[in-house]
């Protein structure tokens, strides 16, 4: 990230430190915080930042001067006279010169042990135009051997220039000797040889019960190469070079380092199988995490109902499911619907034909992957053991359906403590939002997708339909804890992955709700204040986790999870914060990123 100029002026520190004298004036009070009032710290602190803009993220969204930290804990934040006295011998004292401190940020939807590897055969190039796609197509098929399977993962129509996907006979043309697997979300593009080896033909049907459609021409009734909910039929051959468990527990932690270097201390991996849980757990135990990890069980909700019985209660059981502020096994995670970004995400009404999803049924409405009766059962019985729930809901329709769910279990056993959640929740009604209030149900967003995908989503939907997408103003307004992150699965770097995780670019889209390729905010209406935003990836996403006590905010007692940004994203340039800098990172008192 390059270095920025001062966006408030050369005097930052001066500035700086009349705005401290007067937050600090109005809250003498609260100046000295311990761990309990009227009772003296026991020991001296091991480290101290003083003067600096400390935003503690508590409930009044108080500034302090300095902060102590002892073992990994904070101590007590306040003013820097009063904090410098609990020095000792042998504390650490920092100035930070005026800089702004922050809560460590917490990542609450990533696969990050699936990104980490992503590249581990060859380095794959950004992909922004369909000529593009059929380069990086050709180059592959120059350097393996005829026959063997190529496939792009997650390079999304939505955020192309043509807004499509590339068809069959353009696949046929860049790789007519190699199957052709352009596989985004759960739809995919195929070339001929790709169909042929796979079996799918035009009298091809779906024939064991599970969620599949196989678009086809209207006119000669072929297919098309655009399949949805397909991948058990497509005989994909992977090739490339084989991972170790070594190779990935290394991946990983340089991931983890990355995330440091934005000032993400916390994540969530929202779909992780045994093999990932097994790569975090060798991790954590050989001392290379770098970040706090909560963990959502994968769960394929295709199973027979017994089976996923028998699998949440075997993750309830599991010693990981005991709480660890470095690595938890506490959620449950199944796909309702489709994406938004491949055109199969479950509506209330008819996605309308479409050349950007290869839509051609008017009365399509998406693909919804479980029925009323099982969604209930799997959010009972993952409740029961203590797991939290969450679906991939993206469609109003599938958060409508959801939420139904809850709702039912709900006349059973109140849910408000299990905290059920709603993963993305892209599109969303105001009566869901009522009874997500109402039911103490939460929900996973990713701003950066209003961003990167709004343009091509007015294009297919229009303005009307896009009311709720994402309507964080209106989520906060009725009392409805929301947290997300980033939905990373390709690549490391924070603006070179597919899904940005850069957690300053995901306020920024919620500070300003304009898409690019556009000069419009989309439902400016909906835009939130800095200090929502913050909260949304501190606070909120601590409380999505159960760990509001424990971290989230910079108060005596919590996790000493902190960063030090080069910017003050309180007064700063709105359009700048997408490029802040952090300069220190902090996890559990150490020092994880930076000098």
């Amino acid at each position: 990230m390059p270095r920025l100029p001062n966006a408030n002026g050369a005097n930052e520190a001066d500035s700086n430190f009349r705005y401290n004298r007067r937050i600090l004036m109005k809250h003498r009070s609260w100046l000295l915080v311990v761990l309990s009032a009227g009772v003296a710290l026991p020991q001296a602190p091991d480290l101290i930042l003083y003067n600096g803009k400390i935003v503690t993220v508590n409930a009044r969204f108080e500034i302090a001067q300095a902060l102590a930290v002892r073992g990994e804990r904070i101590q007590a934040a306040g003013d820097n006279a009063g904090i410098l006295k609990l020095a000792g011998a042998g504390t650490q004292r920092i100035d930070l010169k005026g800089k702004t401190v922050l809560p460590g940020l917490i990542d609450t939807h990533t696969h990050a042990g699936d990104a980490a590897m992503y590249e581990f055969d060859h380095e794959v190039p950004d992909m922004e135009t369909i000529p593009d796609v059929l380069r990086y197509i050709e180059s592959r098929a120059k350097a393996l051997k005829e026959g063997q399977w190529i496939r792009v993962a997650q390079v999304f129509i939505t955020r192309l220039k043509e807004q499509r996907f590339p068809t069959r006979q353009e696949l046929d043309r860049v790789a007519p000797r190699h199957p052709v697997y352009f596989s985004t979300g759960p739809d995919a593009s195929l070339n001929s040889l790709a169909l042929k080896l796979s079996g799918i033909d035009r009298n091809f049907e779906v024939r064991d019960g599970k969620p599949g459609r196989l678009e086809k021409d209207p006119k000669t009734g072929e297919p098309t190469g655009i399949v949805r909910s397909f991948a058990r039929f497509i005989r994909y051959e992977p090739g490339g070079r084989k991972a170790s468990p070594a190779d990935r527990e290394s991946r990983l932690k340089m991931l983890m380092r990355d995330y440091n270097s934005v000032g993400i201390t916390s994540i969530c991996d929202r779909n992780a199988d045994e093999s990932g849980i097994e790569t975090y757990r060798k991790l954590k135990e050989a001392g290379g995490s770098s970040c706090r990890v909560f963990l959502n069980l994968a769960v394929d909700a295709q199973s027979p109902i017994e089976k996923i019985r028998a699998r949440i209660e075997e993750a309830a059981r599991s010693p990981l499911h005991r709480y660890d502020n470095m690595l938890w096994l506490r959620g449950v995670k199944v796909f309702l619907d489709g994406g938004m970004l491949t055109g199969s995400a479950y509506m209330l009404k008819p996605w309308g034909v479409s050349q950007v999803y290869s839509i051609t049924d008017p009365e399509y409405r998406g693909m919804r992957y479980i029925e009323p009766d099982k969604l209930y059962q799997i959010v009972r019985h993952s409740l029961a053991n203590e797991m939290q729930p969450t679906a991939h809901s993206v469609g109003d329709g599938a958060v409508t359906a959801l939420v139904e769910a809850y709702e039912r279990v709900n006349r059973e056993k109140p849910v408000r403590s299990g905290r059920p959640c709603i993963t993305h929740s892209n599109f969303m009604t105001l009566e869901a939002i009522r009874k997500m209030r109402d039911l103490g149900i939460v929900a996973d967003l990713q701003p950066a997708w209003l961003e990167r995908d709004g343009a091509t989503l007015l294009k297919q939907f229009g303005h009307d339909r896009l009311r709720y997408f994402q309507p964080y103003k209106t989520l906060q307004d009725h009392g409805v804890m929301v947290g997300g992150g980033s939905d990373h699965m390709q690549k490391a770097g924070s603006f070179r992955s597919i899904n940005p995780y850069n957690p300053f670019f995901g306020m920024w889209i919620m500070l300003s709700r304009v898409p690019r390729w556009s000069s419009a905010a989309l439902y400016p209406e909906e835009r939130v204040t800095r200090e929502q935003a913050i909260r949304f990836y501190t606070i909120q996403n601590a409380f999505l986790t159960f760990e509001e006590k424990e971290k989230g905010s910079l108060e005596a007692g919590k996790l000493a999870d902190l960063i030090v940004l080069r910017e003050d994203i309180l007064t700063m340039r709105e359009d700048l914060i997408p490029k802040i800098t952090v300069e220190a990172t902090y996890l559990g008192g150490k020092l994880v990123h930076g000098n």
